[in-house]
């Protein structure tokens, strides 16, 4: 599977504002906790790869739920398209210790409040992530690299309807715009 995702930095009130115009479908709020880790064996920020343990709150449904994913490096220079790989994880402190134990090192952990929302079958998400700011991601997947630049025209497009620049699009992660603050 591929994600195509496309992040511009937005001030969240009026995109919500023009979701609910759009008859967009409303599917909660999550808190999110990343931690990211580095490989013994190579750097992620050098391979352009990301491995991290997701924590997940929804305080709607009193559900929690943790996963592992594995992201590739980035497939084109228009958009963070990349292949990714999850799997849910029975125990976040578990996992972590099997990975520390393997010499994997935690890197960093993001904190962040995502609103998510689906529109003519694309994810858009509102997110808010402490000491970096507030974004929106619009998101496709597709199971085949070849329909990659058809998806994210639609995203751009998707972009344009929620009157966000698709130019002003940010490639770098949360986690690497965390290091940067």
């Amino acid at each position: 599977m591929y994600e195509v995702e496309v992040k511009v930095p937005a001030d969240l009130e009026p995109v919500r504002t023009r979701l609910e115009a759009l008859e967009a479908t409303r599917e909660g709020t999550l808190v999110q906790r990343d931690t990211y880790y580095d490989a013994p064996h190579r750097t992620f920020a050098e391979t352009d790869e990301a491995l991290r343990i997701r924590r997940e709150s929804n305080a709607e449904s009193g559900t929690d739920e943790t996963r592992v994913t594995y992201k590739g490096p980035l497939l084109d220079d228009e958009s963070k398209s990349r292949e990714e790989f999850e799997t849910g994880v029975g125990n976040d402190d578990t996992f972590d210790s099997i990975l520390t134990n393997l010499g994997f090192e935690p890197a960093a952990t993001v904190h962040k409040e995502r609103e998510r929302f689906e529109l003519e079958g694309f994810t858009v998400t509102l997110d808010s992530v402490v000491d970096v700011g507030e974004y929106v991601e619009v998101e496709a997947e597709v199971e085949d690299e070849a329909d990659l630049a058809s998806a994210r025209e639609a995203v751009y497009a998707v972009l344009e309807r929620l009157e966000l620049d698709p130019d002003e699009q940010i490639r770098t992660s949360y986690l690497g715009l965390l290091l940067e603050a």
